[in-house]
């Protein structure tokens, strides 16, 4: 009975979820086929993305590539003015919920992978940033690797992303998409780092991304690759 008590509270903390999200920025649909680059074992990749207005981010999701039977738990993302340098707005190592898998034909699953911000969200400027991926840890201890699609598709403004990997420099850009509100107000200084956010909080900002990420998926026709 607590058991299903506890699951039925979690069920209501997701249809009660406000439908708010809304897509800050977007680097185009996952591509699954072509190429992707490894978060884990030491390697950051990094893309960047634009804000036309002073915005809260409170998540990201991205596309991953993992061994088959593995599910990512956590990835560090940081928000940088540099590719993984300069000014440092957030760094934090975040929960991973994971959705939407499929198997490509270079033998690994292909998987949407959705990470929250705790708290109220990271406020930032208008301008442009970089997202970095890296620390990323699946269930078996194996390679993570963010997909690799160029921004084709992209349409929010300053995309396609620029994209730095840690290793082989310049890059081709990677699918993912960043997600928040607008901010009420905006000082022009540096956002303070936040704490690991608590679980309750990531339920539900993660809730309302996978809805928007559901309703995204649907509108994209024929973006997954044909697998036999």
């Amino acid at each position: 009975m607590t058991t299903r008590l506890l699951l039925l509270s979690l069920l209501c903390l997701v249809l009660i979820t406000p439908a708010t999200a809304q897509i800050l920025y977007d680097n185009g649909a996952v591509n699954g086929t072509v190429d992707a680059w490894t978060i884990s074992n030491g390697y950051v990749v990094s893309d960047t993305f634009y804000l036309p207005q002073p915005n809260t981010t409170s998540g990201i999701s991205f596309w991953a590539w993992i061994y088959p039977g593995d599910t990512l738990y956590s990835a560090e993302v940081s928000i940088t003015s540099s590719a993984n340098g300069g000014t440092v707005y957030f760094n934090e190592v975040l929960s991973a919920f994971q959705a939407n898998c499929f198997s490509n034909p270079n033998g690994y699953s292909v998987c949407a992978e959705s990470l929250a911000i705790g708290g109220n969200g990271l406020a930032l400027n208008s301008g442009t940033y970089w997202v970095n991926l890296f620390n990323a840890s699946a269930t078996g201890g194996d390679p993570v690797y963010w997909d690799e699609n160029s921004g084709v598709g992209c349409q929010s403004q300053g995309c396609p992303s620029q994209a730095y990997d840690s290793s082989a420099g310049t890059i081709p850009s990677e699918a993912f998409s960043l997600y928040g509100g607008t901010a009420t107000s905006s000082s022009g200084s540096t956002p303070e780092p936040r704490s690991i956010f608590l679980f309750a909080s990531g339920i539900v900002g993660m809730a309302g991304w996978l809805a928007t990420l559901s309703a995204a998926l649907a509108k994209t026709t024929g973006s997954f690759p044909d697998v036999s």
